[in-house]
């Protein structure tokens, strides 16, 4: 008997263990709504395919993809729809996007790059906010999954991260004065070398940073609350208050952290981007 609740506990264990995974890991099947639990919908792994220089390339249309593609649909029809609502004293909605706008400008580019070059930067900085902040809360609704918590998606955005604070080192000092800088002034001719190694490591453990943080904080999130809800499985009905009580708690935090995380983003971002351009205006 021993052997077979203990056989029983294991099974419920893994079931659980396989729920958690289902809900954080990429997938090529999208929970829909429909008129019994767990109807989904496959989707199709090999849509576009062509060949690249004799090679063939697959890319594939996953779970995480679809989220991107939603957000991305969303932030257009928002934009679409603000911009023909624009009045002199914005209201409800309106006013709420225009405060965010406010704020990245004020407070992240303004802050860290100067009044003179945060305008260049501040609708990049925007559309990385947004958009990030999107992909983040769509995996707190039903059906939704969060495209920020594939280590795929957040290494995309570090790259297109790591391409525009480059651009700004170079369109400001230009390209031989970006690597000059590499070496600052009045370092010993036999320290330069060691100089312009830890440099270049510098260049590339910022986009990594934003990469693994973004992922990390966003994956971390919605494993304690789906641990959170197994141990209803695994423990039993009498435990469901405490673990739905910190459920509904950590949901809460989650819809902060989303919230936190696209600031922390972008404030990182504009923050590199302004250590090469702020001090040479």
């Amino acid at each position: 008997m021993l052997e077979h609740g203990a056989h029983a506990a294991g099974n419920v264990g893994e079931q659980v263990k396989n729920m958690i995974l289902h809900h954080i890991i990429n997938g090529w099947e999208i929970e829909v709504p429909s008129s019994h639990w767990g109807s989904s919908v496959e989707l199709d792994s090999h849509l576009w395919h062509f060949q690249l220089a004799g090679i063939d390339v697959n890319m594939s249309i996953s779970k995480h993809v679809i989220m991107m593609f939603v957000a991305a649909g969303l932030l257009l029809l928002m934009a679409l729809l603000l911009r023909r609502k624009i009045a002199l004293v914005p209201r409800g909605f309106l006013s709420m996007i225009e405060g965010f706008v406010l704020f990245i400008r004020d407070e992240i580019a303004v802050a860290t790059m100067g009044k003179h070059h945060a305008p260049s930067y501040t609708p990049f900085l925007c559309t990385t906010f947004f958009f990030i902040l999107t992909c983040n809360l769509l995996g707190l609704i039903p059906y939704g999954s969060t495209a920020t918590g594939n280590i795929s998606v957040t290494a995309g955005l570090a790259f297109v991260a790591f391409v525009a604070i480059q651009f700004a080192g170079m369109r400001q000092m230009g390209v031989f004065g970006y690597f000059r800088h590499l070496v600052p002034p009045g370092v010993p001719w036999w320290l330069a070398p060691v100089m312009i190694v830890v440099e270049i490591l510098g260049i590339f453990a910022k986009p990594f940073a934003l990469c693994v943080r973004l992922f990390a904080n966003m994956t971390a999130g919605h494993v304690v609350i789906l641990s959170l809800i197994g141990l209803i499985f695994v423990m039993g009905l009498a435990i469901s208050p405490v673990t739905v009580g910190f459920g509904v708690f950590m949901y809460i935090l989650e819809i902060f952290v989303a919230f936190l995380q696209a600031y922390i983003f972008t404030m990182l971002t504009s923050l590199f981007i302004g250590l090469l351009v702020a001090g040479e205006h």
